[in-house]
């Protein structure tokens, strides 16, 4: 005597096929989210970098116009200031903990279907 996955794939083979449809469907979704959570991280760093570097040459050339003109003024802090703002909240996004992208649906869909696969075993040795 078959075990039932045998005798359904054996009689059935379109509902294999649109389970293993459904399976990549799944593995693409949630590859796709994971993706756009990393795209998003790196594209924060570089501008995190790209931030600094030029609040690094915006305080230079702060500091080299206040010793020339001899005098303080709030332009000269307010303009490397906006950069480094930016540095530092592209810098905050992109090291921040990330929501775990760890495939939870599809472990869950493969947990489920281990579980139907073992009851029918157990369903299948009880006869």
């Amino acid at each position: 005597m078959l075990h039932p996955i045998f005798s359904t794939v054996l009689g059935h083979p379109e509902l294999l096929a649109d389970h293993l449809a459904n399976y990549a469907a799944l593995v693409r979704q949630e590859t796709a989210q994971a993706g756009r959570g990393l795209v998003a991280r790196i594209v924060a760093g570089v501008l995190a970098a790209a931030s600094v570097m030029l609040a690094l040459g915006l305080i230079g050339v702060a500091v080299l116009l206040g010793v020339l003109h001899g005098t303080f003024h709030w332009v000269l802090v307010a303009v490397p200031g906006v950069a480094v703002v930016i540095a530092a909240l592209c810098g905050w996004y992109a090291t921040r903990p990330s929501p775990s992208y760890g495939f939870e649906d599809l472990r869950s869909q493969v947990e489920a279907d281990l579980r139907a696969l073992h009851a029918a075993g157990v369903d299948h040795d009880q006869r």
